[in-house]
């Protein structure tokens, strides 16, 4: 699979609440700079860490807005739009970049504004 399919799926199944095919895009040893969770490093810890999505979001979507493929890198610009379990509302600009081999995500920073992202720990 390549870079762009790799993507569209990501999106995807993010936005479907598909969490395990999610997790199932990461190679076993990948690692992950998330600006909310910290450095997750491993399939299997990324697996764990986002079983409680769902318990912390009513809703959850992420639209990419400008897509970038060279070779096995990729950036997005996304939208995230959103609602904590207590129906609060969260709207947030995010950019991902992301590293692919082998049609698997070995690499992935995640930058966005995190004031939106504040509410979770408010519900």
């Amino acid at each position: 699979m390549d870079a762009r399919n790799v993507l569209d799926q990501y999106y995807r199944y993010a936005n479907e609440g598909d969490w395990d095919r999610w997790c199932g895009l990461f190679a076993e040893d990948m690692v992950m700079d998330e600006q909310l969770a910290g450095r997750i490093e491993g399939r299997d810890k990324l697996r764990s860490m986002m079983a409680g999505m769902g318990e912390l979001y009513a809703s959850f979507e992420n639209v990419p807005l400008h897509v970038l493929v060279d070779g096995e890198e990729a950036a997005v610009v996304s939208r995230i739009s959103a609602r904590s379990a207590a129906g609060r509302p969260i709207e947030a600009g995010a950019m991902n970049y992301f590293r692919i081999r082998d049609g698997l995500i070995t690499y992935m920073a995640n930058h966005h504004d995190t004031l939106p992202f504040q509410v979770l720990s408010q519900s």
